[in-house]
């Protein structure tokens, strides 16, 4: 019993690593262009990946963007001047999908963080960022998994935004937490 919890994670870490290295910077750098155009940013999800975005949502708010969860209560109406980003390794969740067309629908652009590319959003999505995970299609150059179900994807989104928001801070050439704590949350 000794080594079982190290083993785990290693073996996390390790996957981790490979799917993070995997993912196309050019796709990143799409994503950040589409940040930086959007007044506001909306994020939709379900689950464990609705937890991730929401996670992203606060940073990327602490780095001075106008964020928003679907479905909270202040969240406003979306226009033709923002974002919606989607979270959904198959682009095929009924929620997320239904929410995209929607958005669609008033001109909003639509970035899809996924781990398919082939996936029913692909024909409304303007950005598409693949984490090249295990999927139902069994890809060849996807990262395989022992862990529980999807959670290298979740994982791996969650590190991607942390990754993201560097990057940002990275090309603003703005050093990390000098402005992130006037946008922290106080009531705490």
């Amino acid at each position: 019993m000794d080594n079982i919890y190290q083993k785990n994670a290693e073996l996390i870490l390790n996957e981790l690593n490979e799917a993070l290295l995997k993912v196309d910077q050019n796709e990143v750098y799409s994503l950040i262009e589409e940040l930086n155009k959007a007044e506001k940013i909306f994020f939709i999800g379900v689950g464990r990946v609705m937890t991730m975005l929401q996670c992203i949502a606060k940073r990327l708010k602490h780095i001075g963007y106008d964020t928003y969860i679907v479905g909270e209560t202040t969240e406003p109406p979306i226009t033709d001047k923002d974002l919606l980003i989607v979270g959904s390794g198959s682009g095929s969740t009924l929620i997320p999908s239904g929410i995209a067309k929607k958005a669609k629908s008033f001109g909003a652009r639509i970035a899809h963080i996924g781990a398919i590319p082939d996936n029913p959003l692909k024909d409304i999505t303007d950005v598409f960022v693949r984490i090249p995970v295990k999927s139902k299609q069994n890809l060849p150059d996807q990262v395989d998994s022992n862990q529980p179900m999807t959670s290298l994807f979740e994982q791996s989104l969650l590190l991607l935004g942390d990754t993201i928001t560097l990057t940002i801070l990275d090309m603003k050439d703005e050093p990390v937490n000098e402005s992130m704590w006037s946008n922290h949350a106080n009531l705490e």
